[in-house]
């Protein structure tokens, strides 16, 4: 790690001021690689689905596919990290970028007659989408002044939401004059967009941050394992990060295994219609949304409590389905869900574009990913024995009080209050500008 504090001054702060986000060049560039690389991440479960529909691909065809996509990105993610703090974020952007782009035309040709070469191009396209995600976190401290990076951020996880709502519809819409294959091509198409359309950021080290004091650069020619623990070492150097991490995980892998699992189950067999489990999920994104524009501007005084009782507010969510409640106050409860995970999502990756050293970025990056989404996929697996081995409400009851209780153990690490080692009474302008101890 960098042996002196990192200057603040970046492409974003040359070019910047205080003008909108969305209005620097640089940034908008990113963004739009971002928000092309969101839209085909969430259209494409939806068009294999369409498929299954026109019987192309069979149910349990499509559930390979999905985790052979899987597969990809955690396989991904940690190589990724490394390699985008060995060189250019930049150009692992335009690979993964590639990657995935290549991979959906092979998926087009594929359908309806190979699924094992659909599988191997679905996790070259989930390997794409993984390596896209710690290279876009480091990307976007790079391009983007410190004192900005919270509303960069927030625009970010806004094109997040809004492509989880425009990709299925978009697709559906799409679908009324394009066959399937077609629909895979225009996915391939917007991978090309990530993969192009963002520009150049400045080089790793030398972006704002605090970046640590103490300790050497990474020795050249290292292996790739002795890469990754330098970034884990680099994590394990602030509490703050560690207890917010296994908080994260702790949440994803309950609170939305019972969104995943149970929230279906009680819509069909509480409510008898589909209305309630559509109606949550819409309620969650347009919480998130809501959450995401609140925290652009909105700086609390002990941002990393706040972010964590945000996270917490995720138990609302399973809370509301142990009981026969009315549907609306189901739908209140992923609304609040929704609201609180931005307010999380947003202060967690500015804290740690601002606290983590620059070079290093990328790899605590990908151990934020690969631990928070890895691990979702046991929670998924387990909740549904554990559903008919004790029942919904014990269950249910599990993983609200997991989701309240792992940010509210997280919340006692002293430096969890400001997500930062720095001294509670710091000026909020040194704060405000990452200003280094």
């Amino acid at each position: 790690m960098p042996t002196s504090p990192a200057p603040t001054t970046t492409r974003g702060a040359r070019s910047g001021g205080r003008r909108p986000i969305l209005l620097d060049v640089a940034f908008l560039r990113l963004w739009t690689g971002a928000t092309a690389s969101g839209l085909a991440t969430w259209a494409l479960p939806f068009v294999l689905g369409l498929a299954v529909l026109d019987r192309t691909l069979g149910a349990t065809d499509l559930g390979l596919l999905l985790a052979a996509r899987t597969i990809g990105f955690l396989a991904a993610v940690p190589v990724a990290g490394v390699l985008a703090d060995r060189h250019s974020r930049r150009k692992v952007v335009l690979w993964a970028g590639l990657a995935s782009g290549a991979a959906a035309p092979v998926l087009a040709a594929g359908l309806g007659r190979s699924v094992p070469l659909m599988a191997a191009a679905a996790a070259v396209a989930g390997a794409g989408q993984g390596a896209c995600r710690p290279a876009y976190q480091a990307l976007t401290a790079e391009v983007v002044d410190a004192g900005r990076r919270q509303q960069a951020n927030a625009a970010m996880t806004l094109a997040v939401r809004v492509t989880t709502l425009v990709g299925p519809s978009l697709a559906a819409l799409l679908a009324v004059f394009l066959d399937t294959a077609a629909l895979l091509v225009g996915i391939g198409l917007l991978w090309l967009v990530a993969a192009f359309v963002p520009g150049r950021g400045a080089r790793p080290g030398v972006t704002g941050g605090a970046g640590g004091a103490g300790g050497a650069k990474d020795a050249p020619g290292t292996s790739f394992l002795a890469d990754f623990g330098e970034g884990v070492r680099e994590a394990r150097r602030h509490p703050w990060f560690i207890a917010g991490l296994g908080a994260l995980t702790a949440v994803i892998a309950t609170g939305y295994s019972a969104t995943g699992v149970a929230l279906p189950l009680v819509s069909r067999d509480e409510y008898g219609t589909e209305v309630v489990l559509a109606g949550a999920m819409t309620a969650y994104t347009a919480g998130a949304l809501a959450g995401a524009l609140l925290i652009a501007r909105w700086r609390p005084r002990s941002p990393g409590r706040a972010a964590l009782a945000g996270l917490a507010a995720y138990g609302f969510a399973p809370l509301s389905l142990v009981l026969p409640v009315h549907p609306a106050v189901v739908m209140a409860a992923y609304a609040v869900a929704g609201v609180g995970i931005e307010l999380f999502n947003v202060p967690w990756f500015t804290a740690a574009q601002r606290e983590v050293a620059p070079d290093r970025l990328a790899r605590v990056s990908s151990l934020d990913f690969l631990l928070s989404y890895g691990l979702a996929p046991l929670g998924l697996a387990l909740i549904a024995p554990a559903i008919e081995a004790f029942g919904a409400a014990p269950v249910l009851v599990a993983c609200a009080f997991t989701c309240f209780a792992a940010p509210a153990a997280a919340a006692l690490v002293p430096s969890s209050r400001g997500f930062s080692h720095r001294p509670a009474a710091e000026p909020a302008e040194a704060r405000a500008t990452g200003a280094t101890r």
